[in-house]
């Protein structure tokens, strides 16, 4: 949910549809509310439901629509345009929407995306962010919500959406523990799990602390655009890139997942870890079938 022209559709698009940031430009505006039906990780369907932000459609929904907008909700998405001149309009929505998700989905988890973060001067960007986050999580009592900075321009897009997903996927705790022992095992420096069409973070693994810590979502984006390349030029979807101190092996793990190996330990030989990857696979399509049950 979010104000007309927040930018929820072009998220959407560009999540779940494989759409580019410059492409969202064609995007026509939503008028009422679409809901899809998106499958994920092969075998869970999430209903969508994406909700046009206009006056009118607000008021439908909080008064006509309200049972059936707010009923059996598990997560509320509202996205706050970062530059619009009328904010304290859009948290005054967002406060009623608030209080009928607490009378008919008490337990939905809620995000708070401040979107078109590109917009405002990069070194003023995470100041004012967080000016906006405490008073969203002021207004938003007794409701605990988790925010972020968006924009479809870079790596934050992703970095939000990969944290929403978390908190749907079923076995996420034993989906996590494999993964440790997985990157144990081949002798890795960190393990990245990607969901195959959105090519979200799942989990990742790592032995080794590293700086930068929006590198997960760099990654995917990056690994999806050369994904959008092979499906059309029909290349190999495994790549093995050799650095000075590195060797990263991308390759699939189950139908529905693929996996990126850092090892910079040069005692571990390529042959080795696509092995590992091989004998993994198995283990891993149980834990699919499992969460598909």
């Amino acid at each position: 949910m979010g104000r007309c022209g927040a930018g929820k559709s072009s998220m959407r698009s560009i999540i779940f549809h494989n759409n580019v940031a410059k492409k969202t430009r064609d995007l026509e505006p939503t008028s009422k509310m679409q809901a899809t039906s998106v499958q994920f990780l092969g075998n869970l369907h999430l209903n969508l439901w994406d909700c046009g932000g206009q006056d009118d459609s607000f008021n439908d929904y909080l008064t006509t629509y309200r049972n059936l907008i707010f009923k059996d909700v598990h997560v509320l998405i509202y996205v706050f345009d970062a530059i619009s001149a009328e904010l304290d309009k859009d948290i005054h929505y967002y406060q009623s929407c608030l209080e009928s998700i607490l009378t008919h989905s008490p337990n939905a988890i809620v995000f708070c995306l401040m979107h078109k973060m590109d917009l405002i001067q990069e070194d003023r960007r995470d100041m004012m962010f967080e000016k906006q986050k405490l008073e969203l999580q002021v207004r938003s009592e007794p409701i605990q919500i988790q925010a972020f900075q968006t924009s479809i321009w870079d790596e934050t897009l992703y970095a939000a959406w990969a944290k929403i997903i978390h908190c749907l996927i079923p076995n996420m705790n034993e989906l996590q523990a494999s993964l440790d022992t997985f990157c144990s095992i081949c002798g890795a420096d960190e393990i990245v799990l990607f969901e195959k069409t959105t090519f979200l973070v799942i989990a990742n693994s790592a032995s080794i602390h590293h700086p930068d810590a929006h590198r997960f979502e760099k990654i995917s984006s990056i690994i999806k655009q050369f994904n959008l390349c092979t499906r059309k030029e029909g290349y190999s979807k495994q790549m093995e890139i050799k650095g000075s101190n590195f060797t990263a092996f991308f390759d699939s793990l189950t139908k529905n997942t693929s996996v990126l190996l850092i090892i910079s330990d040069t005692d571990i030989t390529s042959a080795a870890t696509q092995v590992n990857i091989a004998a993994a696979r198995r283990h891993f399509e149980k834990l699919e079938h499992v969460e598909a049950a």
